[in-house]
């Protein structure tokens, strides 16, 4: 239930903090729907501290999901189901974004950096989180190894073997 409620908190920053509206690059947004495109641009039009500060921004986004889904999502298939679940709910955020928040724009690259950082929070903390509080099923406990089943001997005859004749 608390990883629930810090999902759902966690979600309101993040509509707070990507469906703002950017009125300075309403005229320069555009959507990007080439993967690697806005790295690229990062890498030659930005400053290396402007750089660091989207990536690691997008980055950042990402990591909550990789934390907290895996404590809400089944066992089996558990990372997968992670992913996905990121990737579904980035790419609805980024296309709200690019329809309905002026000086906002779709950009797969985004979509690609917060299922990173997902990625990176479930493989630092959201896989021993999980398994810290997860409750396990009630029933009977396992034994740590198979019990293998009794094997009957028959008992061994001393003396002379017995000899069946025929009628």
């Amino acid at each position: 239930m608390v990883a629930f409620l810090a999902l759902v908190a966690f979600s309101a920053v993040l509509a707070r903090l990507t469906l703002a509206p950017s009125h300075a690059s309403a005229d320069i947004a555009t959507a990007n729907l080439r993967p690697g495109s806005s790295l690229r641009q990062y890498a030659e039009d930005y400053t290396f501290l402007a750089a660091c500060k989207q990536i690691g921004g997008n980055l950042l986004l990402g990591v909550p999901f990789g934390v907290l889904l895996p404590v809400l999502v089944p066992r089996s298939m558990r990372m997968v189901r992670v992913i996905a679940l990121t990737v579904v709910v980035m790419a609805l955020v980024e296309l709200a974004q690019g329809a309905l928040v002026e000086g906002r724009a779709f950009d797969v690259d985004d979509v690609i950096l917060n299922t990173t950082g997902a990625l990176f929070g479930y493989l630092l903390l959201g896989r021993r989180f999980a398994h810290a509080t997860v409750a396990r099923p009630a029933g009977p406990a396992k034994p740590a190894r198979p019990v293998k089943p009794v094997r009957r001997v028959k008992p061994v005859r001393r003396g002379r073997p017995r000899v069946r004749r025929r009628r």
